[in-house]
């Protein structure tokens, strides 16, 4: 087994884990920094809307040796101020489009690029989209993201609790403000198919937030009938549980991504790649960061302040402050206990007392003497033996 897979096996047993939700307001603050800024980028630099939402013209070209650059300074002169974006498509051909032209403006523009291509006007292909089809889109586009995000919050709160639901949706908003101020300060171009990436990573970052929310769920039944975790703490473990799950869900899904904007839309340029790649690139990284470090501290939050998880939390404070208190008793009690043990076996092999070393030194002068009779009577038997012979 892998590192990273023997990493998540530990993570879903509890043996290692991070504490997210202790420091959620570390999170916080760096979501509210990012979120700021988003803002302030939509409110200075704004959106730059595609022709299918502000109306306007689009010039496809014939198979040409000119630039795209060219064709963009070709097509502004012709367009008297306007501003026009220029593509290079398949084949050698070019796409320029321009905002707010109508069709007298079109004309003209349509006339200089055939000139410039040295090519017969009508094969300059000329498409035209009026305003009130764009506002049109736009609207259509608002009303189904209000009615997703309608349905979102009734299914999260029939299937978990309110709680749970109103934390999904503080983070789905959060992903779309991070991912609409990441289009306003790089400039890139909203068109339908942005608004399919914008919807298509809600359902990306949905999908890492049911999976938390589903195991907390389960983890949190009868909570209040325990005393050993809270219901922060609870929530935690479940998060580090499927944390390696999420990750990897979220580095599959981007890795693709990341070709679409990168190497298709930067290296070989195709521009049209960029929107909705860009949508999808922003807006999984966002998700996979809110369902982490948002919407599960979230959930955390609203529910302890709920007074049963109150008077848990109070309860594991208590009888951990009680095992703290007896352990500390019981080092206490085994320190007095070396500390009497010591004494006693300083007084067994410490230094004799006076009288006990009198007692010794009398004996020793005894058997001394002792042993000098006996060595004199002996003296004496042997001398009278000699004698008798």
């Amino acid at each position: 087994m892998s590192r990273l897979g023997t990493l998540g096996a530990r993570l879903y047993r509890g043996e290692v884990g991070y504490d997210f939700v202790s420091k959620r307001k570390i999170w916080y603050g760096i979501s509210i920094l990012i979120t700021i800024t988003a803002i302030l980028g939509l409110a200075v630099r704004g959106l730059n809307m595609g022709i299918e939402f502000s109306g306007g013209a689009v010039f496809e070209t014939p198979k040409t040796s000119i630039s795209a650059t060219e064709a963009k300074h070709t097509a502004e002169s012709a367009a008297s101020g306007h501003t026009a974006v220029a593509q290079t498509l398949g084949g050698g051909r070019l796409r320029i489009q321009i905002s707010d032209l109508d069709t007298n403006a079109a004309q003209p523009v349509q006339k200089k690029l055939a000139e410039k291509l040295k090519v017969d006007q009508s094969k300059i292909n000329t498409q035209l989209v009026g305003p009130s089809w764009g506002k049109e889109i736009a609207h259509k586009a608002w009303k189904g993201l209000a009615i997703f995000m309608v349905l979102v919050v009734i299914y999260l709160a029939m299937a978990f609790e309110w709680r749970m639901a109103l934390a999904a949706l503080i983070a789905l908003i959060h992903d779309l403000t991070i991912t609409v101020g990441v289009y306003a300060l790089v400039g890139f171009e909203v068109t339908p198919g942005t608004v399919i990436g914008l919807l298509t990573i809600l359902g990306y970052s949905l999908y890492d937030t049911v999976v938390v929310f589903d195991g907390l769920k389960e983890a949190s039944k009868g909570i209040t009938k325990q005393n050993k975790f809270t219901y922060s703490e609870v929530a935690n473990r479940s998060l580090n549980a499927t944390l390696v799950r999420s990750i990897n869900t979220t580095v599959v899904a981007l890795l693709p991504v990341a070709g679409l904007l990168f190497i298709g839309g930067g290296f070989l340029g195709a521009g049209m790649l960029n929107d909705i790649s860009l949508a999808l690139f922003v807006g999984l990284a966002a998700g996979a960061y809110s369902s982490i470090f948002i919407a599960t501290p979230l959930v955390a939050d609203f529910k302890e302040r709920d007074p049963a998880m109150k008077a848990l939390a109070k309860r594991v404070r208590a009888k951990r402050a009680s095992a703290a208190a007896k352990a500390d008793s019981a080092g206490a009690r085994d320190a007095e206990g070396d500390s009497d043990e010591q004494d006693t076996t300083e007084e067994q092999d410490g230094p004799t007392p006076a009288g006990v070393v009198g007692q010794r030194g009398a004996g020793s002068a005894s058997a001394e003497t002792t042993g000098r009779r006996t060595g004199q009577s002996a003296a004496r038997n042997r001398g009278r033996g000699g004698k008798r012979r």
